[in-house]
C-alpha cells in the first residue's frame, strides 16, 4: 500500500483533490508503518501549493507538523534564532521608558495645537500603495497574498489610510479637520543609522484648509516640539519649498502636467544616485534630457530672488512661499526656516509647498517631512479635499537627542513605593497596605515572597522606588507602617490613614 501510493501520488501532482488524498494516505501509512518517505518525496513537496491551500487551521497545522515528523527535516530540531528580524527592534522596559517619554512630547505638542488622535490598521489593501510614479516606496513595500486571496500590506506611511478614512466619511465630518497619530510603519529599505525597516512616526494633519496658513501651523508645530526636547535654530532647521514651483518650471520647459509629478520624484532620488543612473528612468518618461539638467540646476537655487527671475513677480508658488516666511515670524520660528529648491520630497502626491526637518551638523538623514496633497483623494476617485501635513520617525530623533546629550536619564523606572512584609504572617497585611496606595493614585510594588529587608532595599532602588513601606510586627499592631524616604534617608512612622497624603506630598 505504501509503494502504490507513492506511484499514485507521482502521476496525481496536478490533480488537486486526489494529490491531497494520496498525500494524506501516505502520512497515515507512514505513521503507521514508521517509515519514512523518500528521497522523491521531499518535505518540500508535502509542503507544496496543493497541500497548503487545502486545509487550513488546526487541520493542515496537524498534517505540516506530521510530515516534519516522517521526512525527519523538522526546523523545530534547530536551535531558535532569538534576534528580531532584520530591520525591527525588541522594546525591554527601558526601551519602552524613552518611547513612552518621546511620544508623551509628540502628544502634548499635538495637545496643545488642539489636534484629535486616530488610528487605523497597520494591515491595508496593497492597492492603496501602488503608484506608478516611481515611488520607492511602492518597491519598499512588506506585501502577501492573504487567506482570502486578497493582496495586502503593512502600511509604510499613514497618509494614505488617512486619505481612506477621510474619503470614507467626508459627508459626516465637520471640516477643517486638525488630526494627529502615531502609527507603526513598515518598508523594506536599506538600513541606516536612524533608518529602520519597522520604526513610529508621529503624523499631524490638517484637512480642508487652502492657505499656507495650515503649512505654517504644523511647522510651528514641530519646532514648538524641538524646543520641548532641549533643541534650537542652531541645532536643527526647517528646509521649505514648493512642488509648484517645479511645476512652473517643468511647464516653461515643456513638460506636461501629467508627468510632474513623476518627475519629482525622479528629481528626489538625484540626492541617493548620479543623473546618469536615472536613464533608463528619463527615457520611460519621455522627457528631454536637456529639461532634467535645467531642472537639476533649478533646484540647486537658495534664493527666491533668482528663481523670481525666471518665473516672474507673479507666480503664486512664489508668493506662498513669501507668504509662509512671513507667518513664521509671527510664530517666532524664523530663524529655524531656510529655503531649498533642492527639497522634493519622494512622495508623488505632493502638490505645492514641501518641507524637511534636518540636523544642522550634517550628521544625520532628514529628522521629519511634508508637504501639502491637496489632490490625493482623486487618485482614490474622490473629490479633491486641500490637506497637508508631515511625518515625524522616532529613530532619527533618539540619535540626534543621543548625539546632543539631551535624553532623560530613564535608566530606573519611576515607582512611587515599595511594600514590603517584614516576616511571611505580615504578607497579607502588606497586601491591604499596598491596595490602600494603588487606590490612593500612588503606584506600589508589592515583594510577592518571602526576601531579606537588606534585599528589599536594593530592589527598591533598582526600580527607582521613591519610598519603601516596611510592614513589621510591631507597628502593625499600633496600625502603622514605616516608611523610608530613599532620596533623603528619613524614616518614619505613620498611621494607615496618612500613607497616601504622606506620599504624595513629597513626590
Amino acid at each position: 500500500a505504501f509503494e502504490s501510493t507513492i506511484n499514485q501520488i507521482n502521476h496525481l501532482m496536478f490533480d488537486c483533490l486526489a494529490y491531497r488524498t494520496a498525500i494524506k494516505m501516505l502520512l497515515c501509512l507512514s505513521l503507521c508503518q514508521g517509515r519514512k518517505l523518500p528521497s522523491k518525496i521531499t518535505f518540500q513537496t508535502l509542503r507544496c501549493k496543493h497541500l497548503m491551500q487545502a486545509e487550513s487551521g488546526r487541520a493542515s497545522a496537524a498534517v505540516k507538523f506530521d510530515a516534519e515528523k516522517i521526512s525527519g527535516s523538522s526546523s523545530r530540531t534547530g536551535k531558535l534564532d532569538l534576534n528580531p528580524v532584520k530591520g525591527t527592534r525588541d522594546m525591554y522596559p527601558e526601551d519602552m521608558r524613552l518611547r513612552s517619554w518621546l511620544f508623551s512630547k509628540f502628544k502634548t505638542v499635538a495637545a496643545n495645537f488642539s489636534f484629535e488622535e486616530y488610528d487605523a490598521p497597520v494591515l491595508e489593501s496593497e492597492s492603496l500603495y501602488i503608484r506608478k510614479s516611481g515611488e520607492e516606496v511602492t518597491q519598499q513595500l512588506y506585501n502577501f497574498v492573504d487567506k482570502g486571496d486578497r493582496r495586502v500590506a503593512l502600511r509604510p506611511e499613514m497618509t494614505p489610510s488617512l486619505a481612506r478614512m477621510v474619503l470614507l466619511k467626508r459627508n459626516a465630518l465637520n471640516f477643517p479637520l486638525k488630526w494627529f497619530s502615531l502609527p507603526q510603519c513598515w518598508r523594506y529599505e536599506r538600513m541606516t543609522r536612524g533608518r529602520r525597516r519597522e520604526h513610529y512616526q508621529w503624523n499631524m494633519d490638517i484637512w480642508g484648509v487652502k492657505g499656507i496658513e495650515a503649512e505654517a501651523e504644523l511647522l510651528a508645530a514641530i519646532v514648538n516640539f524641538f524646543e520641548s526636547v532641549g533643541l534650537d535654530s542652531s541645532d536643527v532647521g526647517l528646509k521649505v519649498n514648493s512642488r509648484a514651483i517645479l511645476s512652473e518650471v517643468l511647464l516653461q520647459l515643456k513638460v506636461p502636467a501629467s508627468k510632474h509629478a513623476a518627475t519629482c520624484v525622479l528629481i528626489d532620488k538625484l540626492e541617493k544616485i548620479e543623473l546618469s543612473a536615472l536613464k533608463g528612468e528619463i527615457e520611460a518618461l519621455d522627457i528631454d534630457q536637456t529639461a532634467i539638467e535645467k531642472l537639476v540646476e533649478i533646484t540647486k537655487e537658495k534664493s527666491l530672488e533668482s528663481l523670481e527671475e525666471m518665473l516672474g513677480k507673479n507666480s503664486s508658488a512664489l508668493s506662498d512661499i513669501r507668504r509662509l516666511f512671513s507667518l513664521s515670524e509671527a510664530y517666532g520660528y524664523k530663524d529655524w526656516l531656510t529655503f531649498d529648491a533642492s527639497v522634493v520630497r519622494g512622495l508623488a502626491y505632493y502638490t505645492g509647498v514641501v518641507f524637511e526637518g534636518f540636523d544642522r551638523c550634517g550628521k544625520l538623514r532628514a529628522i521629519c517631512g511634508g508637504g501639502r496633497y491637496d489632490e490625493l483623494l482623486d487618485s482614490f476617485g474622490g473629490e479633491s479635499i486641500p490637506a497637508c501635513g508631515f511625518g515625524f520617525g522616532d529613530a532619527v530623533i533618539i540619535e540626534l537627542l543621543k548625539e546632543k546629550n539631551l535624553l532623560p536619564d530613564l535608566k530606573k523606572s519611576s515607582v512611587g513605593s515599595l511594600v514590603f512584609a517584614f516576616e511571611e504572617s505580615l504578607q497579607a497585611a502588606a497586601t491591604s497596605v499596598a491596595t490602600l496606595l494603588r487606590k490612593g493614585g500612588v503606584s506600589a510594588d508589592l515583594v510577592l515572597e518571602g526576601k531579606k529587608m537588606k534585599w528589599a532595599y536594593k530592589h527598591a532602588d533598582r526600580r527607582g522606588a521613591r519610598f519603601v513601606c516596611l510592614v513589621a510586627p510591631e507597628e502593625w499592631r499600633d496600625g502603622k507602617v514605616s516608611i523610608k524616604d530613599m532620596d533623603t534617608g528619613v524614616s518614619s512612622s505613620l498611621d494607615l490613614g496618612q500613607l497616601v497624603s504622606y506620599i504624595k506630598q513629597r513626590i
